[in-house]
């Protein structure tokens, strides 16, 4: 795929430095919304987010979101999940622009998420050192955008 380097208006906003705030950069580049923005929200839902003895902190837009907490978040917007992996089925759709839909994406793959703009990376590093057979778990399609393959 190819990339294009973008921080999602991170260092506009004012921060510096290292971060895992990959959740964070890609929803506000594929939303379109402005970092500070998604940065705040995130932690809003955060503080409603329970801890337990598997989980003993809850999420930070800087340092890392939950799933749950940016589905919900995502959900909000009007932006809808379709799985590409389900238990005990293996690899489907690997992180290709061949096969995922074009439009604004958001797409998860192990331990990151990342923005994919019409088969375009939009991140700080490219994620897929793998030469495509990186796995998708499922992918974010916003209000209006084709949310199956076949589109």
């Amino acid at each position: 795929m190819d990339y294009v380097y973008v921080d999602g208006g991170r260092h506009a906003a004012g921060y510096t430095g290292q971060a895992r705030d990959c959740v964070t950069r890609a929803i506000a580049i594929a939303t379109g919304h402005a970092y500070q923005d998604v940065y705040d929200a995130l932690n809003t839902l955060a503080k409603k987010e329970r801890t337990g003895p598997r989980k003993r902190s809850v999420s930070h837009a800087r340092t890392g979101v939950y799933t749950s907490t940016y589905r919900k978040y995502l959900a909000g917007l009007g932006w809808h999940w379709t799985p590409t992996m389900h238990i005990g089925q293996g690899c489907t759709v690997h992180f290709t622009a061949e096969e995922l839909p074009h439009g604004r994406l958001i797409v998860t793959i192990s331990r990151h998420l990342v923005a994919v703009i019409d088969g375009v990376v939009h991140d700080t590093s490219m994620p897929d050192p793998r030469g495509g057979t990186r796995c998708v778990y499922g992918y974010f399609t916003g209000p209006g955008l084709p949310s199956d393959r076949g589109c």
